[in-house]
């Protein structure tokens, strides 16, 4: 289902984005549709990889090596 947005851009801004869309051979409305779905899969894909990075941040991986020795049995006091 699509639906109409009204926006307001000056006149300068306008101006190249037609040449932007003229370039890539599509229309300004398609031209601002696309940007507008690229930017909210970028926030999706960063929301995704924020959850997966703080959830192994709560789970570390194991990397090896044995649990290092205590500070009293390093040195004889």
């Amino acid at each position: 289902m699509t639906r109409n947005l009204t926006i307001q851009l000056d006149e300068n801004t306008i101006k190249k984005a037609r040449i932007v869309a003229t370039r890539r051979s599509i229309s300004l409305s398609r031209l601002v549709s696309d940007e507008i779905s690229k930017a909210a899969e970028a926030e999706d894909y960063w929301l995704t990889a924020k959850r997966t990075a703080l959830s192994q941040l709560n789970n570390p991986f194991h990397l090896g090596g044995n649990k290092l020795p205590t500070r009293e049995s390093l040195y004889d006091r």
